[in-house]
């Protein structure tokens, strides 16, 4: 009996071993492309859907035309962030769904021509104050991601 419980831990510990790793797909080219939580490229490398949060901030990522970018800045009452502004004229506002926070910010886009689109919102850096004599905060976190559509 002994042996049988050693022979299969060991073996669930090979069949561990053998996942981690591992590696599926190829780079096509894309090295410095960075597409968070994205899933499998399209034809061009690019991902036919792109979901970002605030810590995708100063990132670039690429989705393949026809496919959808979406996001979800977690914010709080206090430190709300600013609605999500597009530069660029690939992307297509498209229902985002509902903000169920308050302060949080959503935005969908469908990509819908070639080109290069910067996202873009802040937030306050702090709470502000809620009472007289408390201390301002100025500061403002900025978040943008450049999308690239192909």
């Amino acid at each position: 009996m002994r042996r049988t419980t050693t022979s299969l831990a060991l073996a669930a510990a090979a069949l561990l071993l053998a996942g981690c790793g591992s590696q599926s797909g190829t780079d096509n080219g894309n090295a410095g492309k960075v597409s968070p939580s994205a899933s499998a490229p399209a034809k061009g490398g690019c991902a036919p859907l792109v979901q970002l949060k605030a810590a995708d901030s100063g990132r670039t990522v690429c989705v393949a035309k026809g496919g959808e970018v979406r996001l979800a800045l977690d914010g709080t009452k206090s430190r709300p962030w600013k609605p999500v502004m597009a530069a660029g004229t690939a992307l297509k506002g498209i229902n985002a769904g509902f903000v169920i926070q308050p302060g949080q910010a959503t935005a969908a886009y469908q990509a819908v021509a070639t080109g290069t689109v910067k996202l873009t919102s802040s937030r306050p850096l702090c709470a502000q104050p809620t009472a007289p004599g408390q201390v301002s905060c100025k500061g403002i976190q900025e978040w943008a991601v450049t999308v690239n559509v192909k």
